[in-house]
């Protein structure tokens, strides 16, 4: 009898330490949402999620999908693709908008047209178009596990209700998720710690043509103004900006691209196989957003401004404006942190060290 009893109590132990383990899962680590138009196979889009995931310290919750520089169909197969490379297919993978809220490829070009072409058009260049629903080229394969059934919208909003104020959105896509979270819940900035966005372009120092003749000019803002408009304007407790100016400092080269591929881990593996690089502007975009996420001491300068696109259908429909404290209009605009200069060499460090690193497993 003695024996049966110890036997029960083993047992109840056993099934003690399992439900704690599961309580206990991404306690002490940072949570965030990915919300990202994620272009692949590897590239800035891919790239900066890979960092995220890599790092032993953040709970991946999901990643919400837009169509941005590629298509959405193509994009959620891409990074369900290299979910399963990497062994992390336990990330749930959200679709979310297809299109802006308003702005239409036709309008567009008629755009265009009176007031010239536009460098960078996403999903929607050219040299780049097919239909939405095609899935283009997929050199890694396709992915053999699905997207969940549950929208982008919807999950940002139950996510951030499941453990209010301890949720970072990570966006670096244009911010149609975010606006339609918004009119789903007002209360959805408010319940999230913080929003961290890569987007926005003030003055940057460069000859890029794209924004040396346009330089409040930047896509990610630029491909939906008014789901940027609504999204800049929520009461957000922390808005955080990687803009243009501080991304072009940056570059992809191929000595980069080679220390990577130095590495045996999946990630390196992907990155140093499907990563291109395409002349002087090859600019680490959203990796910069993502890794100074990970070690904000990273940054060594950063302002405050106030931020909102403009929505005027004339030639600066969808630019950036900014204001500092004491020139800032009355209407509802709230502060961001503007990130200015950084440490290069550290950044391109922990860049190619997270990527050379085992990847975390599920806890």
């Amino acid at each position: 009898m003695r024996g049966v009893d110890m036997k029960v109590i083993r047992w109840r132990l056993v099934l003690v330490l399992v439900l704690v383990s599961v309580a206990s899962w991404g306690q002490g680590k940072r949570k965030i949402i990915i919300d990202q138009d994620a272009a692949g196979p590897a590239g800035t889009d891919q790239n900066s999620m890979l960092l995220l995931i890599q790092s032993p310290q953040t709970a991946v919750l999901g990643i919400t999908v837009v169509t941005g520089d590629q298509w959405l169909t193509e994009e959620t197969a891409h990074t369900l693709r290299m979910l399963e490379l990497i062994g992390r297919t336990d990330i749930p993978v959200m679709r979310g908008a297809e299109y802006p809220l308003v702005r239409r490829k036709a309008e567009t070009e008629l755009w265009e047209e009176r007031y010239g072409k536009v460098a960078w058009l996403g999903a929607w260049t050219p040299r780049f178009y097919h239909a939405p629903g095609e899935l283009g080229a997929m050199p890694e394969g396709k992915p053999t596990h699905q997207a969940s059934a549950e929208d982008a919208a919807h999950f940002l909003v139950r996510t951030v209700h499941q453990f209010p104020g301890e949720v970072t959105i990570y966006a670096a896509g244009p911010l149609t998720n975010l606006a339609l979270a918004i009119s789903l819940d007002p209360e959805f900035p408010r319940l999230a710690k913080e929003l961290v966005f890569m987007g926005a372009s003030l003055s940057p120092q460069t000859d890029d043509p794209e924004f040396a003749n346009a330089p409040r000019h930047e896509f990610n803002l630029w491909f939906d103004p008014e789901a940027s408009h609504i999204v800049l304007r929520a009461p957000w407790k922390k808005i955080v900006c990687t803009p243009v100016d501080i991304s072009v400092k940056t570059r992809m080269s191929k000595e980069l691209l080679a220390k990577i591929g130095a590495g045996d881990t999946p990630s390196a593996k992907y990155v140093s196989t499907y990563t291109e690089v395409r002349g002087q502007f090859n600019y680490l975009w959203d990796e910069l957003a993502s890794a100074a996420w990970l070690d904000p001491s990273l940054i060594t300068k950063k302002t405050i401004r106030y931020m909102d696109v403009s929505l005027d259908r004339g030639a600066g429909y969808g630019d950036t404006l900014t204001w500092a404290e004491a020139e800032r209009p009355k209407v509802e605009v709230q502060p961001v942190e503007v990130q200015d200069d950084l440490d290069l060499e550290r950044f391109y460090k922990l860049f190619v060290d997270l990527l050379k690193a085992p990847t975390p497993q599920p806890q």
